[in-house]
């Protein structure tokens, strides 16, 4: 989650709206979690308008009329409203397994307010504070569609009534435009499905939308939107492009011809077999290659059916794979291979944040020269998008310092300990839930966290400062004393890293047990939460999420995989590495020279 911790300008806001063509079972709301997570990790908050899962809402339409017989249309709005209650429920839980701060919200709590017949009635009022004092705590508001609030009683809005819900929370709520989520990329001259040859419009006028559409946009929608001046954008899963419908002249778009992109991942432990999962879950996008493990059989008997396991690297690579994803950790094969792939022209995701930390320079070096994306989001902050919004603030302004609970193991063991247990108590716990590693040494020294302070510091400052060059307090010298002393004075410990620069050049950088008091935001993270505050010279923000665990990391791993496809299918002219743009240069702790 990122939020304004002092008076800030309001971040931007996305509408988006999943309709039933795209949450055909529940296995689809991870798909829209993944669209709504490239979203805030951009720093935009969302309003998620959900659909009732496909055909939900005519099998509840034909249980009303086999027990009402002739069903009185206002106890039928009461039934089938259900199909959206229950949509939104799911969606707030696959973003909370994603690692996304979300809030669920009925329309009775937005008093969304609606007029008109009870099964074709239109929205008339919302209470935007109410709502947008939401995103305070969260970075995702869900919202049930296709119903409001009328004088007696819930009412609907007719068939594709989420659009019209959309719509009308783009207006209320002042967001640029309306993206409905479909199940094809825009808006076509005729069905792309029976005609290979039909083309997608790049934007068109009302009129013409309301036209051609063919029922894919509510009429209503259309007429309100044009009405209140709403752009809506038509678009698929994970696409950068759309059709966008507002005042403009119609217009063909270009035609995308779009494969499927080779993947070769490398790693199926807790978080590689996450991302196996998604990429399985996007047969149409992705081709996997064989997977590289340590032992092929142990995992063809364990992991999911369909999917080929390799120990020889070479396999693992076949057929030239666009992109690598290196899921195996450590510096040793896992250093050697990253550097191995972009030089060989490969684009690369990692989660690695020790071979990052170690050969950050390099490896951007080798992206920049081989032309090829390198994406390493899930290596710090896991589902918490620190690096991203670091790359959006430094740009515009200084920064001037970042401090955070960044290891979430350590964050679910010290909240163990708060409660009283023992510290190898509070290991094996976190060890069981597939928070910490069987050797949980990197976390419990500070070593993670030294590693990813050291990737912060890149994109916060552009300075160098390696891992072993960060003083670090480990969790192995916290007495009950200490801990008890802090429960005293109502302060919880937590892990904290910590780096500033000052205006000589010279950098400070820690990571320390901190006593904190328990109204801090970063006291109020809770088990593998991690949370991190943003000092600038004239504001503070605030990044939280969950930083540990097989979902958030593959979610981030994911993300940046779709980021590098969508770049390639728009051949968009952009940086090729996600490098900050300023020069690194060696840092000068206390007491040493600048030579």
């Amino acid at each position: 989650m990122t939020s304004p911790a002092s008076p800030a300008p309001a971040p931007k806001l996305s509408i988006l709206k999943f309709g039933s063509s795209v949450l055909l079972s529940p296995d689809d709301y991870a798909r829209a979690a993944h669209e709504i997570y490239r979203h805030t990790r951009a720093g935009e908050k969302v309003v998620a308008v959900v659909s009732a899962l496909d055909g939900e809402t005519d099998a509840l339409f034909e249980v009303g009329a086999a027990v009402g017989q002739s069903a009185h249309d206002a106890m039928l709005a009461r039934l089938v409203r259900c199909g959206e209650l229950k949509s939104a429920a799911l969606m707030g839980l696959a973003l909370q397994r994603s690692g996304v701060s979300a809030v669920v919200l009925d329309p009775h709590e937005m008093c969304l307010k609606a007029e008109g017949s009870s099964l074709d009635a239109n929205l008339t009022g919302l209470d935007a504070a109410r709502v947008l004092a939401h995103f305070e705590q969260a970075d995702v508001i869900v919202a049930p569609g296709f119903f409001g609030e009328g004088p007696d009683g819930p009412v609907t809005l007719g068939r594709g009534g989420t659009d019209l819900t959309a719509v009308m929370f783009a207006h209320w709520l002042g967001a640029s435009r309306a993206r409905l989520i479909k199940d094809v990329d825009g808006v076509y001259t005729d069905d792309p499905a029976r005609v290979p040859d039909a083309h997608r419009f790049d934007q068109l006028d009302y009129a013409e939308a309301a036209r051609v559409s063919r029922g894919l946009v509510q009429d209503k929608a259309i007429q309100a939107a044009q009405a209140l001046g709403v752009v809506i954008e038509v678009a698929a899963l994970g696409k950068a492009f759309a059709t966008r419908i507002g005042p403009v002249a119609p217009k063909i778009g270009a035609r995308h011809r779009v494969r499927p992109l080779r993947v070769a991942l490398l790693g199926h432990g807790s978080v590689g077999a996450g991302v196996c999962r998604h990429l399985l879950a996007h047969p149409g996008r992705f081709r996997l290659n064989p997977v590289l493990v340590r032992d092929a059989a142990q995992h063809a008997a364990t992991g999911a059916p369909g999917v080929r396991f390799t120990e020889d690297l070479a396999e693992a690579l076949e057929d030239q794979p666009d992109l690598v994803v290196e899921t195996m950790g450590g510096t040793g094969v896992a250093r050697a291979l990253s550097q191995s792939v972009l030089r060989d022209g490969l684009h690369l995701v990692t989660a690695n944040k020790a071979v990052i930390a170690l050969d950050f320079d390099r490896l951007h070096e080798l992206a920049a020269d081989s032309g090829r994306h390198l994406r390493y989001s899930a290596a710090v902050g896991g589902g918490a998008p620190i690096l991203e919004t670091l790359d959006r603030v430094s740009q515009s302004g200084a920064v001037l310092s970042v401090e955070g609970v960044m290891n979430g193991t350590c964050n679910f063991i010290l909240g163990r300990l708060d409660d009283g247990a023992l510290l190898a108590d509070a290991i094996a716990e976190a060890q069981a839930l597939g928070f910490a590693e069987a050797d949980p040494r990197g976390d419990i020294d500070g070593d993670d966290a030294a590693d990813k302070l050291s990737i912060i510091i890149r994109h916060a400052f552009g300075i160098r400062l390696d891992p072993a060059d960060i003083a670090k307090e480990s969790l192995s010298g916290l007495t009950p004393e200490r801990l008890q002393a802090a429960a005293d004075q109502n302060q919880v410990i937590k892990q904290v890293g910590h780096c500033s620069a000052g205006g000589d050049g010279r950098l400070v950088a820690r990571i320390e047990l901190r006593a904190l008091e328990r109204d801090n935001p970063l006291a109020k993270l809770r088990n593998e939460e991690n949370g991190f505050l943003v000092q600038l010279p004239h504001q503070s923000l605030y990044v939280q999420g969950k930083g540990a665990g097989r979902w958030p990391t593959a979610e981030a791993v994911f993300a940046d995989i779709v980021d590098i496809q969508r770049l390639l299918d728009n051949t968009l002219a952009v940086p090729a590495t996600s490098k900050p743009e300023r020069s690194a240069q060696a840092a000068r702790m206390p007491g040493e020279d600048s030579a």
